[in-house]
């Protein structure tokens, strides 16, 4: 029998199952209401949905590489205790290949994982585990030479920050040195001119307020800006850093020594940028226990 959108709405609301899922359930069981929300239950669907608007800002970033192409991926969960588990940390692995043939993150949550695609997989997983979960960035970096490293690893390539460098020359060993830089020290951006413009300007207006608050005359501040701007470029910038492995060289002059030209780098940290909700667990309980 036809389905229709109305059906689907009604379930969809009574059960929090996404719309794919609901459409799915009652062409199962020729429209009937009733049989569809035990097959949603019955194939743990029903409430995956509805575990979507809680906050997810733990979880892994996973980093794969393959030739001279390497990706990162960050996968979210409600708490640390699920970044911990074997079978999230499964999943999370077997998305950062399936990154490894996708264009971008649209293309990873439709790409195949194990006879279903990456968004299925995350929906199924919600509904067993009982977190919201999300695929929330993924980067990618090619070149000559692609190194990984990981931070805070909780289980082969994935931890709390996952880096990629990329080198045209050189070796994996020096990539791998500039990747553990990048983790410790989170450069903004490669040289200069891969400087945020508006950053840049950002930083410029507050150190002139700066300057004019010393009365200074103009002229003498204007000497003062340039200066100041330079030191700050070479502190944001991976290539004017004090390498970490060697502070009496820039990574610039030691990838010189290297032989090696970095040509770019990835960092993602798990849950940078998310504003964290404080969820009281033990309120939630009780709430489920009562009702």
């Amino acid at each position: 029998m036809a389905i229709t959108a109305a059906q689907v709405k009604e379930l969809r609301e009574a059960t929090g199952a996404g719309m794919m899922d609901a459409k799915k359930a009652l062409t199962e069981n020729d429209g009937d209401f009733e049989a569809a929300v035990d097959w949603l239950r019955t194939k743990g669907l029903a409430k995956a949905a509805k575990k979507s608007g809680r906050t997810a800002a733990e979880g892994l970033v996973a980093v794969a590489v393959s030739g001279g192409k390497g990706v990162a991926v960050e996968v979210n969960s409600e708490t640390d205790f699920v970044a911990k588990n074997a079978e999230f940390q499964g999943m999370v692995a077997g998305i950062a290949q399936a990154a490894l043939g996708a264009a971008d993150l649209e293309a990873l949550l439709t790409a195949d994982l194990g006879g279903k695609s990456v968004a299925d997989t995350l929906t199924d997983k919600i509904a067993t585990i009982g977190e919201n979960m999300g695929v929330r960035r993924m980067a990618a970096l090619e070149g000559d030479i692609v190194a990984s490293y990981i931070h805070n690893s909780a289980a082969d390539g994935m931890g709390k920050i996952g880096v990629l460098v990329a080198l045209k020359g050189g070796d994996e060993a020096f990539a791998k040195q500039v990747a553990m830089h990048v983790a410790a020290v989170n450069p903004a951006a490669l040289d200069e001119a891969s400087v945020d413009a508006e950053m840049v300007e950002k930083e410029r207006q507050v150190q002139i307020d700066i300057a004019r608050e010393s009365g200074k005359p103009e002229a003498v501040i204007e000497k003062m800006i340039v200066g100041r701007m330079q030191k700050f470029l070479s502190e944001i910038t991976l290539v004017n850093q004090a390498f970490v492995i060697n502070p009496d060289l820039t990574v610039g002059a030691a990838a010189k020594e290297a032989g090696a030209e970095i040509t770019g780098f990835v960092r993602l940290e798990v849950g940078e940028g998310i504003e964290k909700k404080e969820e009281n667990f033990a309120e939630e309980v009780a709430k489920a226990a009562k009702g």
